[in-house]
């Protein structure tokens, strides 16, 4: 057990708990107990005031009995002997009469991939007030065209704690912090913002250093002023070439989510029964990577004490794999890929997204936006929505150009990518060598819950999708 997070010695008897798990999970096929606590801290400058500081403490266990396909769980914030027997009664409701087998152990970490530093309490609050105060100003002083500056600095420590039948115990500390800027323009009687931001597995020091934070201003303003010498946007069917980074978050969505092994094994997901089948073009090839150091999608161990693993889900154009947690895994017949993952101890896990990004091709990205000759270069989103069953999507771009002849143009506004994520995939052009990962400000959203994951993609030309504009 480790030293670092003891939760069963420090709150409850660990040999009683370890009592109360077996017994709920006498006869079924996997469960646990999760034990969690969380510190987090947000501060909020907005246009010169400190209009948000918050500081939360959270803490509580889930406890989670599984037969077949069908899940117990229970939760609560208090962690007593009490509470946990009532859990156990709950979850205890899915085993029935028993017969199952439990399943093997999960390994647990192999690696740690951050340090465990603690960003709420490495950075006082006064240096932190001063910093986010201290990119008011600058960015005022960079362009008098600025009329508004808004700066949130948020930070946060989960320890985890996996208590298994077995009487195993997995844990990790995960550091997250995360630093954005807003911008606001104005020039005849125009107004229009650009921001930017980024973060991960790390303290703030980082983050709140001047040769950082200067350079996320100054893109914001320039993200800004992109914005207000902008056109409307051109609506139609055309090509689009995708900015490397960022942008993956459209692969994210359109592809990744389809590619989770539980909308798969119930026959929801379009690429369902697929694995082996051509389901993008030639040169494409897909990876969700927990393992990658540092970085806000990443975790030494899943939720329900899985390694990550560097999942390779489209190879080449073929589909070859899904993500999996420890349920769907066993009911589809494989490994899981230490995809299970929960927001919280309130919520029972999943199979998830860490880091999901295209690997390069072999172009010249400059060589790959030359070859565009009638369409749009987008290099920043904003929401999208899509549907699992069948891959539709819906992306709004916050920084895009009009490109004719292989020239970039005008900047355009209120430009959407309308299209499927299988279509998409089929009609990629080229590949670009200049994979990037995002600057780490991903938030996933599934059935409810958030995770934070990453997003990556190489310069990227898709033809024929819709794009939904402004312009008459």
């Amino acid at each position: 057990m480790s030293d670092a997070f003891s939760p069963f010695e420090q709150l409850i008897d660990p040999d009683r708990a370890l009592a109360v798990l077996r017994a709920a999970t006498d006869g079924a096929d996997d469960g646990e107990l999760f034990v969690e606590r969380n510190r987090s801290e947000s501060l909020v400058l907005d246009d010169r005031r400190l209009r948000n500081a918050s500081y939360d403490v959270a803490q509580g266990f889930g406890l989670r009995a599984v037969r077949g396909p069908v899940t117990g769980y229970a939760h609560s914030s208090r962690i007593t002997l009490e509470s946990l027997r009532d859990a156990a009664d709950t979850a205890r409701l899915a085993v029935g009469n028993g017969g199952g087998t439990l399943a093997d152990a999960p390994a647990g970490p192999d690696r740690a991939l951050y340090t465990g530093e603690d960003p709420v309490e490495g950075v006082s609050f006064a240096r932190r007030v001063a910093a986010l105060r201290e990119i008011d100003a600058y960015a005022r002083d960079l362009d008098p065209r600025v009329v508004q500056v808004t700066a949130a600095l948020a930070s946060s420590l989960q320890e985890i704690a996996i208590l298994r039948p077995e009487g195993g115990v997995v844990t990790d500390i995960r550091p997250m912090s995360r630093l954005n800027v807003s911008v606001i323009v104005e020039s005849n009687a125009r107004r229009e913002s650009g921001g930017t931001g980024g973060g991960g597995r790390f303290g703030l020091s980082a983050l709140i250093d001047p040769d950082h934070w200067q350079a996320e201003v100054r893109e914001a303003l320039r993200i800004a002023l992109v914005n207000l010498r902008a056109v409307p946007a051109p609506a139609g069917v055309m090509d689009v070439v995708l900015g490397p980074g960022w942008p993956g978050i459209l692969l994210h969505e359109a592809v990744g989510h389809g590619l989770e092994g539980d909308f798969n094994r119930k026959g929801s997901s379009a690429f369902a029964g697929l694995i082996g089948q051509r389901v993008a073009a030639p040169g494409v090839t897909v990876v969700d990577d927990g393992t990658i150091p540092d970085r806000r999608g990443s975790i030494s161990v899943d939720d329900e004490g899985t390694p990550p693993g560097r999942n390779v889900l489209i190879e080449d154009g073929v589909l070859v794999g899904y993500l999996q947690d420890r349920q769907n895994a066993r009911l589809m017949g494989v490994a899981p890929t230490g995809n299970g993952r929960r927001e919280s101890y309130a919520h029972q896990p999943m199979p998830r997204m860490t880091n999901t990004f295209m690997l390069d091709g072999t172009a010249d990205p400059a060589t790959v936006l030359s070859g565009l000759d009638d369409g749009i270069y987008a290099v920043g989103f904003g929401g999208g929505q899509v549907d699992i069953t069948n891959g539709k999507f819906v992306f709004s771009c916050t920084e895009a150009y009009r490109v004719s002849n292989g020239q970039v143009g005008d900047p355009i506004r209120g430009a959407t990518l309308i299209g499927d994520g299988a279509t998409a995939l089929q009609h990629v052009r080229a590949i670009g060598n200049d994979l990037a990962l995002d600057p780490g400000i991903g938030n996933c959203g599934k059935q409810g819950q958030w995770v934070p994951v990453g997003v990556g993609l190489p310069t990227l030309h898709i033809g024929g999708l819709t794009v939904g504009g402004s312009a008459a």
